[in-house]
């Protein structure tokens, strides 16, 4: 095709990927109290919200839709990118990368739970702690902490993609894995650097928590290129 057809195609895939999403979300509203609380949950004993502006608490409510709206439409978001690239593909290469949109789902969703059952736990429970609580009260906007949680879920959700994309990338030959092996004594490194972006606070605990699993993640996805 020429570039401009290109440019539609991914126009197209686009919309319709941002299509799911909106469906998706709208969807998540009708469970929008439950999916609320959870994230509320995540609050330490004796910490409470404040809203501070009117349509505060509706933003925040749409923040929590949006977020659960992502997580569900991944399977739409990752098939229209699987489309987009497939004309450029060959047969083989095509049937392993559907084949593998399972997969970027599953890591997806563990990375989710992951953050949230034990790194936001840990992360907030040191910044609520931080400090002379007996003199300073934290009493953060309902906003804030919303988009503090829902941010750092995805991201760390993100992260976990490592594996399936490394898998791929040796089936498809871009990389190979001697190149992964080599790289191995950079990854400790950069782990660290990569936690350090992505985790709220500056101890040395938390960044641990979330750098260790991206270590790992690291040699599984060589092992998953082997198997490539």
């Amino acid at each position: 095709m020429a570039l401009v057809e290109h440019l539609r195609e991914l126009r197209d895939r686009l919309i319709r990927a941002v299509l799911g999403v909106a469906l998706t979300t709208a969807l998540s509203f009708f469970f929008i109290n439950q999916l609320f609380q959870i994230f509320i949950n995540l609050l330490p004993a004796g910490v409470h919200m404040q809203a501070t502006h009117p349509a505060e608490t509706f933003t925040a409510y749409f923040k929590v839709a949006l977020t659960c709206g992502i997580i569900l439409a991944m399977p739409v978001i990752i098939y229209q990118l699987f489309r987009f690239l497939a004309p450029g593909l060959s047969a083989r290469e095509r049937r392993w990368l559907l084949l593998s949109l399972p997969l970027v789902t599953v890591f997806f969703l563990a990375g989710a739970l992951f953050c949230y059952f034990l790194v936001l736990p840990s992360a907030l429970n040191f910044l609520f702690n931080f400090g002379d609580t007996t003199k300073i009260e934290q009493r953060p906007t309902i906003s804030e902490f919303i988009g503090f949680v829902t941010t750092f879920v995805l991201a760390v959700g993100l992260t976990f993609e490592l594996p399936p994309v490394m898998f791929l990338l040796a089936k498809l030959g871009v990389v190979s894995v001697k190149r992964m092996s080599g790289f191995r004594r950079y990854v400790i490194v950069l782990a660290f650097v990569i936690a350090a972006v992505i985790t709220p606070t500056p101890d040395p605990v938390n960044q641990t928590i979330v750098a260790l699993p991206i270590y790992v993640l690291y040699e599984l996805g060589v092992l998953f290129a082997k198997l490539a």
